[in-house]
């Protein structure tokens, strides 16, 4: 999971990479480092300055699949949990602080079994 550490920098050459180069700023001038891309989504870009919907969708499947996750299901009931050991994992990541800089994917699975 070394893009937990990527700078804004490190972003903006992934979304190069990926094929869409006319979003590099977009990511820089808002600060998306590699923690803030489990937040990235077809919800979120909007606000990031992307708004062409089929950029969205592809942007939005290229960051799953850099994250290792699924694509959330919409017909799923709210009963169930929301996400996978993966995303909470991810989501809990995505935070600063000594807590989850410290975070390991073992460690949340074993503190979830008790």
């Amino acid at each position: 999971m070394a893009f937990l550490r990527w700078s804004c920098e490190d972003v903006a050459h992934w979304i190069e990479s990926v094929g869409f180069p006319q979003y590099k700023a977009c990511f820089t001038q808002n600060y998306i480092t590699g923690r803030k891309l489990i937040h990235v989504n077809c919800f979120n870009l909007p606000r990031l300055g992307i708004t062409d919907f089929q950029h969205m969708k592809l942007i939005s499947a290229q960051v799953r699949e850099l994250l290792g996750v699924s694509e959330p299901r919409w017909n799923q009931s709210i009963a169930e949990p929301l996400h996978d050991d993966r995303t909470v994992f991810l989501q809990m990541k995505s935070r600063t602080g000594q807590q989850a800089d410290s975070l390991t994917h073992e460690h949340l699975l074993k503190n979830k079994s008790k």
